[in-house]
Parts: structure tokens; sequence; C-alpha cells
């Protein structure tokens, strides 16, 4: 079921593929399955703090509630269910990634398997049964969808393009929408952007909160 719904949109037909059911079987048993068990080889997670979290810890759970929403809209909306596996592979991919061993790097670490089993449950309900009863969580036929997040989804630093005469020059962290004279200034730290204004004079600064900083010059 999985490797037919990755496969293409249900509207659209497919070619059978036995790579294609192996494919999704390897990703159930290695990047599902054995990560939900090594996980919980550590023993229960403490409770989220999400108030301590690090910056490393809020991206990954900023991810988990995007996932959530995306998720959540292509089921009951779109029925774009190719993209809710996807989505559920992007997110696992991060998790085997996110190595931090601390309470709380194991407790955002358990929401995100706790979210990604969820969501899989009605493609692949009998591992997610299993699973699900693992993670300490009941029968899962009954569970309720987990609420998104909404305070998880904000972004605590964006990434800025800076151009300089609309050629890519470098990419700066802010804090969401910073000032342009403090985006100016972070901005003009950066060697590769500096070299280009050197000598230079300013004509204009085209400045979008949050998407881009563009230096028109002369």
């Amino acid at each position: 079921r999985m490797a037919m719904m990755f496969a293409a949109p249900p509207e659209q037909s497919f070619e059978w593929s036995e790579n294609g059911v192996e494919s999704a079987n390897k990703w159930l048993r290695t990047r599902l399955w054995n990560t939900v068990v090594d996980h919980l080889s550590g023993g229960a997670p403490p409770t989220l703090d999400i108030a301590s979290l690090s910056s490393e810890q809020k991206d990954l759970r900023r991810l988990v509630h995007e996932t959530l929403a995306k998720c959540e809209d292509d089921f009951g909306r779109r029925l774009a269910f190719n993209t809710v596996v996807a989505a559920v592979m992007s997110l696992m991919n991060q998790v085997t990634k996110f190595e931090d061993s601390s309470g709380q790097g194991r407790a955002v670490v358990h929401e995100a398997l706790t979210a990604a089993v969820l969501i899989m449950s009605p493609i692949t309900p009998h591992i997610c049964h299993s699973l699900w009863q693992m993670l300490g969580l009941g029968d899962i036929e009954i569970a309720d969808w987990l609420p998104v997040d909404q305070g998880a989804l904000e972004k605590s630093v964006v990434e800025l393009a800076v151009q300089v005469n609309g050629k890519l020059r470098g990419k700066v962290e802010l804090s969401p929408d910073a000032e342009q004279d403090e985006a100016v200034r972070v901005a003009r730290l950066q060697e590769n952007v500096e070299k280009y204004l050197i000598d230079k004079t300013i004509r204009k600064i085209i400045y979008v909160p949050n998407k881009i900083l563009n230096f028109v010059v002369s």
C-alpha cells in the first residue's frame, strides 16, 4: 500500500514495480521501525519543556509541526497521499541526522516519532499499530490527530539572501522582521559581500524583510 500511494497521485495510473515494494519495505524496517526501537532503548524521555529548547531542537520541532500541518491538508483536502509519504520520509531523514541525546533532545525526537507513526498509520496500519503501542500510546485506531503547535512554526532566525546589483553574493541569518539597518550591518560583515562594496557608491538599498537585501552600486 505504501509503494502504491507513494508512486503517484491517486488520480493517476502507475506502472507496478517490485522495486518500489522492496524500497517501501526497507524504509519501514530500517528508517521507521529501527529508529523507534533505538529511541525507546534509551528509556522514557522527559516531558517536553518548550521554553528550554535549543535552536537545533526548535528547528526539528518546527519541522515536526510543519509536517503535521502539511499532511493534515494533504489527507483531508488535497487527497495527495504521495506527498504525505514524501513529507514523512523527509522528517525521518532529519530525525536520524539529529544527534542530541540530551533529555530535551530525546523529548523532541519522541514527539517527531509519534507524529511520523500517526501520519503513516492510514497508509501502513499494521506496523504503525505496533509502534504506537511500543510508544506507550494505546490503540492508534482511536487516536486523535495531533494538534499543530502554531508557536513551534515561528522561526527564531530567517535566512536573508544578499545581492549586489542583483547578483547573489551571500546569505545571512537574522531575527525575523529585522530592521534594514541591522540587515545591512550583518550583511557587510560578510567578506564576500563587502568586497563588492569597497570603493563603490551605494546608490540604493532594496530590502524585503525575511527575503532579500540588494545593494545597487556604481
